[in-house]
């Protein structure tokens, strides 16, 4: 009897896992490939639809360009993962049965318990995210006047939150647009936890494009006008993006499986094997234990990359009865875009630790350039290539 292999999630790590799983595989086990949405979107380019929606176009992929023909898809929202029973429950009621699964259905967005943050702030996690910001932000500017500019708060200066705000930059200067953007980072510098280097790079990029950095002080609040920081200071607000964090999906709840009580993202050895054999889990939804390290592998684009190659191959080795694979995760760096300029940091085998320029723009349209290949083709690489 053929076993049932499942994967859930389009993100980067299941799409791919599903990519590798199928050239293993190759017909010796039914897959079936389960996600909310019908396409694979780049998610670390998403970023650029706030300037320019249309570049939408260049950055997702449907799942039927993706997939090989004898891989079933469903598109629903997981709901529930019951680990006794073998079945996953969708959102509307119906169940795929599994008999090997991988759970890379990705996070949410983590708001930390901040009054009235949730209700109030746009996030930063899928399509239709980056495109109700792009409305947004429009809308703001169109109300707005050169005497009373739009207020842009953009919580969190992390990746996601730089790279955000350098768009709603170019978006502002490209329309010359009366927009003024705020930068909010709790602890003391952008890009918290780096190196003083690339720290000082990306804020010297940040105040080039007229972005007013806060630093040291967290939101404590947020009511339908104002973000409150600290003690004393309050920014009034029409946009309000938070960047701030992740956490577990909810359906990663409902599974009988080892997990973190905080914030439900799934335990897995370093072969992406659960508490359940049969279970595997990768990417943001999952803590993937590192031989001889202290944390997990980190929630990134790039771990997740890596890791799908494993974690596919690895599934269809248990469908064989094979020994798994273990996999430790490789930093090979951190590219950053501020709008139209980049920082490189830490790029592995390069002798500079830290620069920007044509080099550092090129590199980052080359890496997601190289995942567009590995997903669909040369093709779409090159199109997508001169957006990114």
């Amino acid at each position: 009897m053929t076993d049932d292999v499942v994967v859930l999630g389009s993100g980067y790590a299941g799409t791919g896992a599903i990519k590798r799983l199928e050239s293993e595989l190759d017909g010796e086990a039914d897959v079936t490939w389960v996600s909310d949405v019908d396409h694979h979107l780049v998610l670390h380019e998403s970023h650029r639809c706030i300037r320019n929606p249309d570049i939408k176009e260049k950055i997702t992929f449907d799942i039927d360009e993706i997939k090989q023909p004898s891989t079933r898809f469903v598109q629903s929202r997981v709901e529930g993962i019951d680990t006794d029973e073998r079945v996953v429950t969708l959102a509307d009621d119906s169940t795929v049965e599994y008999d090997y699964l991988l759970v890379g259905i990705g996070s949410r967005t983590a708001f930390f318990g901040i009054d009235g943050l949730e209700e109030h702030s746009l996030t930063l996690k899928t399509l239709a995210d980056v495109l109700e910001i792009h409305d947004e932000v429009t809308e703001a500017s169109r109300e707005a006047s050169r005497s009373d500019p739009a207020q842009v708060v953009i919580g969190g200066a992390g990746l996601s939150g730089i790279q955000s705000a350098g768009e709603i930059a170019e978006f502002r200067d490209k329309h010359r647009a009366p927009i003024e953007i705020h930068l909010v980072e709790g602890l003391d510098n952008v890009f918290p936890n780096n190196g003083p280097v690339v720290q000082a790079k990306l804020r010297k990029l940040l105040k080039e494009r007229d972005v007013e950095i806060h630093t040291g002080e967290f939101i404590g609040e947020v009511d339908d006008e104002t973000v409150y920081i600290g003690e004393e200071k309050e920014l009034d607000y029409d946009v309000l993006l938070w960047t701030g964090g992740i956490t577990g999906q909810d359906a990663a709840e409902t599974a009988e499986l080892d997990k973190d009580e905080r914030n439900n993202r799934i335990e897995t050895t370093s072969n992406f094997q659960t508490s359940n054999e049969r279970v595997f889990a990768i990417g943001d939804a999952a803590l993937i234990d590192q031989p001889d390290q202290d944390d997990p592998a980190p929630p990134t684009a790039q771990a997740a990359w890596q890791a799908a190659e494993v974690a596919g191959e690895n599934l269809a080795r248990s469908v064989r009865g094979q020994p798994l694979k273990e996999w430790t995760y490789d930093d090979k760096g951190t590219l950053i875009s501020v709008g139209s300029k980049a920082v490189a940091h830490n790029v592995k085998g390069l002798p500079i630790d830290t620069f920007g320029g044509p080099a550092a723009k090129a590199l980052k349209k080359t890496v997601a350039a190289r995942w567009i290949n590995t997903v669909t083709g040369f093709g779409d690489a090159a199109k997508a290539f001169p957006n990114m």
